[in-house]
């Protein structure tokens, strides 16, 4: 059967159905109605004599046929995508884009203003909608998909394409009157038996997986989704916090606290930009990796970016490696 006997946009709803198992997350992915999506799912049974999508108990399976139909479905459209952005052209400051990216609260805070400044000097017609990130997100393509950018540590197990793009580093937060705070230090055996407050991120973070090879469990008392609430509960309290080190900064003139270095050697924490390997080639999401690359370059301290290159290594592994296990302090 020849190209012209099935309409091509059927295998953008293929790609979703199978990448999605479900109907109406299709749906939703391609902003279209559950029922286009079953009325596209029912001409592709028609075509492939096949089911495709089976239901086993309240979830949907794919065929065996559907299995070796995902990646050469992926590798065509990925191909389409190429060839037809070949020719495209990208004006940043003619442009109305509308882009997606989502990041932390920590990101947003210290990333966003550069960014914005950058944006308005160059592509002053261009929106972004920012989103936080929520449970599940970094686990799984299809997030990665629904958004031209994340922004999140690097060493997460995402698929697609990475690059690093900002360092830091972690400090302590403590109240300026906490009685363990010695000419402006804490140590070890204070990291080990103050009440922390910590941000639950869903994965270890450098400096989680530091204290646990140090044999330091932390006291947690108090935990939040985010990064940012953590200066405002630390004032007045006997409670201690380890963030990076940026956002500590922003926060010094409005949080009654102190920052203080961490009691162990440096641990870096480097943040990373995703994207899908589709958007690879398409100029306006050139554009808008070298923008945040280059607001990124701006915002790092050349020496600090050499030593937590040297522990991150490269972006395209995504190996664990950018979460360093560092040695004890001595």
């Amino acid at each position: 059967m020849g190209l012209g006997a099935i309409d091509l946009n059927l295998l953008v709803a293929l790609e979703a159905l199978l990448e999605e198992k479900n109907v109406t997350h299709a749906g939703v992915r391609l902003s279209t109605s559950q029922s286009a999506m079953s009325g596209s799912l029912a001409r592709l049974r028609r075509h492939f004599n096949d089911e495709l999508l089976v239901r086993v108990g309240r979830e949907y399976e794919l065929t065996p046929l559907a299995e070796r139909l995902l990646p050469v479905v992926q590798s065509s459209l990925h191909k389409a995508e190429e060839a037809l952005s070949l020719t495209r052209h990208f004006d940043p400051s003619r442009s109305r884009q509308r882009f997606s990216v989502v990041m932390s609260d920590y990101v947003m805070t210290v990333f966003v203003e550069p960014l914005l400044r950058a944006l308005a000097q160059e592509a002053p017609g261009i929106r972004i909608d920012f989103h936080p990130i929520v449970t599940g997100q970094l686990e799984t393509e299809t997030h990665l998909r629904c958004h031209d950018l994340m922004i999140v540590p690097l060493g997460y197990q995402l698929p697609g394409v990475s690059e690093a793009v900002m360092h830091d580093r972690f400090v302590c937060l403590v109240d300026p009157d906490n009685p363990r705070l010695v000419d402006g230090r804490l140590s070890l055996r204070d990291l080990a038996e103050m009440p922390h407050a910590a941000c639950a991120v869903g994965k270890l973070t450098p400096a989680d997986r530091q204290l646990e090879t140090l044999g330091i469990t932390p006291r947690v008392q108090v935990s939040t989704p985010g990064f940012n609430v953590l200066p405002f509960l630390v004032s007045g309290t006997d409670l201690v916090a380890v963030v990076p080190e940026r956002l500590a900064r922003r926060y010094e003139g409005f949080a009654r606290c102190a920052v203080v270095p961490t009691p162990f050697p440096d641990v870096p924490l480097v943040e990373a930009m995703y994207w899908h390997h589709n958007r690879h080639a398409d100029p306006a999401h050139r554009w808008l990796r070298e923008t945040v690359r280059k607001v990124g370059a701006s915002l790092d301290d050349p020496v600090a970016c050499e030593i937590a290159d040297e522990i991150a290594g490269t972006d395209a592994t995504h190996a664990d490696r950018a979460f360093p296990e560092l040695t004890a302090a001595s």
